[in-house]
């Protein structure tokens, strides 16, 4: 039986396509039947052959314009951003697309943080600034004036504009630690590909700090195309570098070190690791296992170029299997 409140989302790359591209592509999706967006906030794109690096913050306007559709997006409130300016932009859409929108924090990527030119934190000094960032950002939503003398420095801060009901605030967790750390205080977890015994003990993790009962939403980095050869030669070539462990993937910092780090990796490696087929069935039977771990919405990439055939048969196939 199919789980009514079940949605499958389109994820907008700003890595690999124009953000006028993306916007047509999100009109695609949502009359292919998708019913909401994820997007990506990056400076830099993981990989000189991906190319692009559009304004997350600038486009999701566009986007909840142009579509019905919901969106969120995916961001490190922290570092390249201050805080205020996220809850600011937040609490616009918000007010804007009420109920369409939300928006996952993460510790974010020295590829993307780096361009601050400070110095990169370890991971639980990061972490920490994002709990407190979090908590930050609500009193904000919340109508409070707000000044910290903390590691986050704010003073008198005060959203004139806000939303009637906040946007949710959800957190991305790569690994059960995290995901156990974010439960007790985020809205809801997002995750990403995973073998399923991972995801297992991520959602437990989750569920045991605290986030029993709230949203987990997953994003699933998939190659599809036509024939197995396109898939698998897409997927090496925009992808290879993010089979990377989450380690490298954090402390890296510019595209041309992904590349180097990435130059060994075969076509072989990269599809061990990402979903790839020609076949929609496969990508039903893999989905349904999704659903069946207790991801409310599956947000898929195509990591290969090829959004057309992708958005076109997952609308006549995919999503028919999964929703109706």
């Amino acid at each position: 039986m199919t789980d009514p409140e079940l949605a499958i989302g389109y994820h907008a790359s700003h890595e690999q396509f124009r953000p006028s591209s993306l916007l047509q592509l999100a009109r695609r999706a949502e009359q292919a039947g998708f019913d909401s967006i994820l997007s990506s906030d990056h400076f830099h794109p993981w990989s000189w052959r991906q190319g692009e690096s559009g304004s997350a913050w600038s486009w999701l306007g566009a986007a909840l314009q142009a579509t019905s559709l919901s969106a969120g997006v995916v961001c490190a409130p922290v570092q390249r951003y201050h805080l205020a300016i996220i809850a600011q932009a937040a609490a616009t859409l918000a007010e804007m697309y009420p109920g369409r929108f939300f928006v996952a924090v993460g510790s974010g990527q020295l590829l993307n943080e780096g361009i601050c030119g400070e110095s990169w934190p370890p991971k639980q000094e990061r972490n920490e600034r994002l709990r407190e960032a979090a908590a930050i950002m609500r009193r904000r939503w919340a109508g409070e004036t707000v000044t910290t003398a903390g590691p986050i420095r704010t003073v008198d801060a005060h959203l004139h504009t806000r939303a009637a009901e906040p946007p949710a605030l959800r957190g991305a967790a790569l690994s059960a630690e995290t995901a156990e750390w974010l439960g007790g205080w985020a809205d809801g977890l997002i995750t990403v590909a995973r073998p399923p015994e991972d995801l297992r003990d991520i959602a437990a993790a989750f569920s045991r700090g605290g986030g029993a009962g709230k949203d987990r939403y997953r994003k699933v980095d998939l190659s599809y195309a036509r024939t197995h050869q396109e898939a698998a030669a897409g997927v090496h070539d925009q992808w290879r570098a993010n089979i990377l462990s989450s380690t490298v993937l954090e402390n890296l910092r510019t595209p041309a070190q992904f590349d180097a780090a990435a130059a060994f990796i075969t076509q072989g490696d990269v599809t061990g690791e990402v979903r790839l087929s020609a076949d929609p069935e496969e990508h039903i039977k893999w989905l349904k296992a999704d659903i069946r771990l207790g991801f409310s919405r599956l947000y898929l990439h195509n990591v290969n170029r090829d959004q057309d055939a992708f958005i076109e048969d997952f609308g006549n196939e995919v999503l028919p299997a999964l929703t109706g």
